[in-house]
């Protein structure tokens, strides 16, 4: 097993800014660096409400191995039957068994065949519908026993104590644990001792000019009002966030883990 083996995750994805930065950045990025494998959060993918299968189906093309999801899974319908279908976009492995789509997969790199197991769960704390997130990983990691190499978890959670203390879980039984959902990166990128890489949040991939991809004005007068308000994603200063995990040639070990933040 080659160890330069490199895992680029992007952060969620908002609305048509975000997947236009992330199709024109991504291709940048391969020539700077390396990358063996692409993981994106995309959950906000769709008007920044969930994602279909048509935008699915574009990020794949454009070379994306596998597409996390989060509390905005089932957002649009359209979708259900598409989570199904196709093993490598994924909904947080401790939702319901009955519901639409598949916890965690399996993907291999095209050079030196490199089993990746990736992993998407949910926080408790602040997100609700959840189950218990510290079982429901151990179970998603038997679920892959013998068939990774490494295995990256995105934890899309609201409680930054909750995303931490899942690190520290998890270290040293997985490459890393990379953090969604507050579409705000932390500045703690670290290998924690036992070889996990961890970040609490990547950020997002988006417009920076607005609140939290979200059109600006649109945000300010709904924390002004305390109204009801439909929000759209905003365009202005769009970035891709996110992170570069290097492993080790142990596996489920992480070499490195740096930010990675490029805009459009």
């Amino acid at each position: 097993m080659s160890d330069e083996v490199r895992i680029l995750f992007v952060g969620d994805v908002v609305g048509s800014a975000g997947r236009r930065t992330l199709l024109a950045v991504l291709p940048r990025l391969r020539e700077r660096t390396r990358i063996d494998f692409v993981v994106v959060n995309a959950e906000n993918a769709a008007g920044g409400h969930g994602i279909t299968s048509k935008i699915a189906r574009e990020l794949f093309a454009a070379g994306v191995d596998v597409i996390t999801l989060g509390n905005h899974t089932y957002r649009q319908s359209e979708v259900y039957a598409y989570l199904d279908e196709e093993p490598r976009i994924l909904r947080p492995a401790n939702y319901l068994r009955g519901q639409p789509g598949h916890g965690s997969c399996v993907v291999q790199s095209a050079a030196g065949g490199v089993r990746l197991g990736v992993i998407s769960l949910a926080g408790n704390l602040y997100m609700g519908g959840a189950l218990p997130v510290f079982s429901e990983a151990d179970a998603a990691l038997h679920s892959l026993r013998g068939r990774a190499d490494h295995v990256l978890v995105d934890i899309h959670a609201e409680a930054t104590s909750e995303k931490v203390g899942l690190g520290w879980y998890l270290d040293g039984r997985v490459t890393a644990v990379v953090g969604t959902h507050t579409h705000v990166p932390t500045a703690d990128a670290r290998v924690l001792p036992g070889g996990s890489a961890y970040i609490t949040d990547v950020g997002m991939t988006g417009a920076r000019g607005g609140v939290l991809g979200v059109k600006r004005q649109q945000a300010i007068d709904a924390m002004v009002t305390h109204m009801p308000a439909r929000f759209e994603s905003a365009d202005e200063d769009p970035w891709l966030q996110g992170a570069l995990i290097v492993c080790a040639a142990e596996p489920m070990r992480a070499r490195s883990i740096v930010a990675v933040q490029e805009p459009l």
